[in-house]
């Protein structure tokens, strides 16, 4: 007996019995796609809103590598918080809060131990500045991608940041309206996780 499942954007139909008897189809369903963010082309889909997003200027890739502008393709974990505290007084979060300091960056060349990981600076490699001039910034959520076990040239510095004007496309990474991001950002904790489709 084929198990229908639909939302407004996806729908699943995919018989349990058959393929797989020891998966609860209902409990997967909902925590796949229900209690994940879920970016599909140019929106972004959490508990019940639906938002306008910036993915990367050449679109979504599952093969990702450093400085293709792509969004990479998958279902990642969300790390701290970090934010500018002097232009942010005060977040509603259940996320680990960081402040975005002057000497704050995000490495972004593969040819140190350091890649995909925030570093402080002076750094001898290259590396991005979170404390920046305009506002993207101002606050940002690191997304787990290429994180753990970094590969060289895999892509780095995945965030889910502050839109620019008319949603300017990224180099790679999801960017919401301000007014968006405080909006969704009491309902994200650390079990969340993004699933970029």
């Amino acid at each position: 007996m084929a198990l229908i499942l639909e939302n407004n954007f996806i729908s699943l139909i995919i018989s349990k019995n058959v393929l797989f008897p020891k998966i609860d189809i209902i409990k997967l369903f909902i925590k796949i796609y229900i209690m994940n963010i879920i970016i599909k082309k140019k929106l972004l889909f959490y508990k019940g809103y639906k938002l306008k997003c910036a993915i990367g200027k050449s679109g979504i890739n599952d093969l990702k590598k450093e400085g293709d502008l792509t969004t990479p393709k998958g279902i990642f974990a969300l790390g701290p918080l970090y934010y500018r505290k002097d232009k942010i007084k005060f977040l509603n979060c259940k996320l680990k809060k960081n402040i975005i300091k002057k000497n704050i960056g995000w490495c972004d060349d593969s040819k140190s131990k350091k890649y995909n990981k925030k570093i402080n600076f002076p750094f001898s490699h290259r590396a991005e500045k979170l404390y920046r001039k305009d506002n993207i910034y101002d606050i940002l959520i690191n997304i787990k991608y290429n994180y753990y076990k970094s590969i060289k040239n895999r892509g780095s510095a995945i965030f889910l940041h502050l839109a620019k004007k008319k949603y300017k496309p990224t180099h790679g990474c999801i960017a919401i309206s301000k007014k968006d991001f405080i909006k969704i950002l009491p309902l994200i904790n650390k079990k969340t996780k993004i699933s970029i489709i």
